[in-house]
């Protein structure tokens, strides 16, 4: 039985609480909170589990095996630190961290004291991701070309990150998980219609050695909601909508291939649209197989689907982001 402890009952602390109460080899054993009235909601929901303001006796408490924290960006590497080097396993709520050294040195302290630690990128765990996993690594859309995402709604603007870093690093760590090319540099654009100076639209570009192309939009101030990624192979194309409630995934099996008429000294394009084909996938809550994954890694050792190294890699990404938009879209590489 894993002991888990959870610092943060806000908005995705309850779900947390809910999924690890209910997995039959981990415990809820504490929560903490700032704010008396969240702490309230945990007793009277939970009147089992204790609660506290204090945030430090959690991550020191004898009688916990793991933290879970779901806090602002910036308390990540402070408390994950403290977590760790008290001996407990950790998850920590996406992004890992706010920069790439603070996600490295948790990284390197986790191996030092023979820990578990772990990133909550909640979508590889669905089964739309899962199913577009088996498909690209069997090779039924052909070798991928590209990857297009969409995410953007009138959402809730975030006081310490701007949209790239609350919305983006959902399809980044999916793109992470599907993609065994390693990006070499971004480019990326934002604007920012708020006074705090946070950018609130932003388009992000990922560039890779290959001739793979990746392209995040991502809005907090769009009037509808959309959550939508294309994923174009050479053989077929991916179209993943998130706000479909079942038939989430379309397979277009439509392609292009182009030849050279040298005689006539131009290119010649011949296109195939075929069929489309909508696979049945299974039903289930994402967040659920996220926490029994980090259990069951705590329990019987491996690596989690949501490892550190993904959390790693979408920093990277975000961090060289951050660069570019601040040096008028430049090129950047990412570290």
């Amino acid at each position: 039985m894993v002991r888990v402890a959870i610092i943060g009952y806000g908005y995705w602390g309850p779900n947390l609480v809910r999924n690890f109460s209910s997995l039959p080899g981990a415990r809820v054993v504490r929560v903490a909170d700032l704010r008396q009235e969240r702490r309230d909601a945990v007793s009277h929901q939970y009147p089992g589990v204790a609660v506290t303001a204090d945030i430090d006796s959690v991550c020191s408490d004898p009688d916990t095996d793991a933290v879970v924290i779901a806090t602002p960006v910036f308390t990540h590497y402070p408390l994950a630190r403290k977590a760790l080097e008290a001996g407990k396993h950790v998850l920590i709520e996406k992004p890992m961290t706010d920069t790439v050294a603070h996600a490295e040195e948790l990284i390197q302290l986790a191996e030092r004291m023979g820990l578990l630690l772990m990133v909550d990128h909640t979508f590889l765990y669905t089964p739309a991701v899962q199913k577009m996993k088996a498909l690209i690594d069997s090779g039924g859309i052909g070798r991928v070309k590209y990857f297009d995402s969409t995410r953007i709604n009138l959402g809730l603007i975030q006081q310490d990150v701007n949209v790239l870093w609350d919305l983006a690093p959902h399809d980044i760590s999916i793109l992470d998980h599907l993609i065994a090319d390693r990006p070499v540099s971004v480019n990326a654009t934002g604007v920012s219609h708020i006074h705090q100076g946070i950018e609130n639209i932003a388009y992000l570009t990922v560039n890779f050695a290959s001739d793979i192309v990746a392209h995040f939009s991502c809005s907090w101030s769009s009037p509808v909601k959309i959550r939508m990624m294309l994923i174009g192979g050479d053989s077929r194309m991916i179209v993943f909508n998130d706000m479909e409630p079942t038939e989430k995934i379309r397979i277009y099996d439509t392609a292009h291939s182009v030849s050279t008429d040298e005689e006539k000294q131009r290119v010649l394009v011949d296109y195939r649209v075929g069929d489309v084909y909508i696979p049945k996938i299974g039903q289930g809550e994402a967040l659920s197989g996220m926490a029994a994954d980090f259990i069951q890694c705590i329990l019987h050792g491996g690596t989690p689907v949501s490892s550190c190294h993904s959390g790693l890699n979408t920093i990277r990404i975000l961090e060289a982001a951050q660069k570019s938009i601040k040096n008028g879209g430049a090129e950047v590489q990412i570290g």
